[in-house]
């Protein structure tokens, strides 16, 4: 089955199974570093998360495929890594606006960053697709040149280049600002007035916010038509105090989920959101998936 086919079928499968849910289960000790190397690859811990959830749903359709004698880890890796890519192709031509928007005219030497652990992974979106992936797996993976090679398709010799370059690139380069995200009004108020009816849980109100048509995708649990979901209910009935803020996620306007603890509110997960007009098209969930938040470089919630 092609990717395309792979991922309608996620897009309209509804509850996940119980089968996937155990499967998932048996793989949580890889997830964070398959969500840090989806996030470093897209600049967002939230696409990363959304990539991850594609490629586990990929590598469990194909287990069968799967040589039991192999190790697990580098086989999710390859699919999370092409996921990645295709994800990288689709976006390309405004990712590469974006950061020859942000190049200076004139870059000044600048000490080499490579050798400062976790920081060279926020500066390798400078880079193409095949240089930003082998920086990555070699040196923040720790995978050996071999294993680069076949994780990403390529030789040994490929990957020694892509690093040279790479390398060149990232000692020659200052720090890049990421562009600005502009948010639209319309975006803006509905956020809002998703807020607030949603905290007073006026769930009649907070579907008016909604387009008939709208898409749910609650990761780890549920794709498909908003309709068709028990959204408010499990809300309803989740397990601990919660309430929604406005905030941003690296710079991205998000709603934040916040869980009670002793005696404060802290940022649990996002939900990020979709809008045509004033209508919501589109809820994408992180509530199962607190890592997201934690992978951030920025959480901010704004005040009440």
């Amino acid at each position: 089955m092609n990717s395309l086919d792979e991922s309608q079928s996620l897009e309209n499968r509804g509850p996940f199974e119980a089968r996937y849910l155990a499967f998932l289960e048996t793989i949580s000790t890889l997830r964070p570093s398959l969500h840090r190397y989806c996030a470093r690859m897209t600049g967002s811990v939230m696409d990363g998360e959304d990539i991850v959830q594609e490629a586990l749903f990929e590598a469990y359709r194909k287990l069968s495929q799967f040589d039991q004698n192999r190790p697990l880890k580098p086989w999710l890796f390859r699919i999370a890594h092409n996921r990645s890519i295709d994800f990288l192709r689709r976006r390309g031509v405004r990712d590469e606006a974006e950061i020859a928007a942000a190049l200076p005219e004139a870059i000044e030497p600048a000490d080499p960053v490579l050798g400062m652990g976790k920081a060279v992974e926020h500066f390798v979106l400078t880079l193409p697709p095949k240089e930003r992936a082998c920086i990555l797996l070699k040196d923040v993976f720790d995978y050996s040149l071999e294993e680069t090679a076949e994780l990403i398709d390529s030789t040994v010799g490929g990957v020694k280049a892509a690093l040279k370059r790479a390398r060149s690139k990232l000692a020659e380069s200052p720090a890049q600002t990421k562009p600005t995200r502009s948010v639209s009004p319309e975006l803006k108020q509905v956020m809002q007035l998703y807020v607030e009816r949603f905290n007073r849980r006026d769930w009649d109100g907070v579907r008016e916010l909604i387009s008939a048509d709208a898409r749910l995708n609650v990761a780890e649990r549920f794709v498909g038509k908003f309709g068709e979901a028990s959204y408010f209910f499990n809300y309803d009935r989740w397990p601990w105090p919660w309430r929604l803020a406005l905030g941003e996620v690296d710079d991205e306007p998000v709603i934040i989920v916040l869980r009670r603890g002793v005696d404060t509110w802290t940022p649990h997960s996002a939900i990020r959101f979709s809008v045509s007009g004033q209508s919501v098209t589109r809820i994408v969930d992180y509530i199962h998936c607190p890592w997201v938040l934690s992978a951030a470089t920025n959480v901010a919630v704004a005040k009440a």
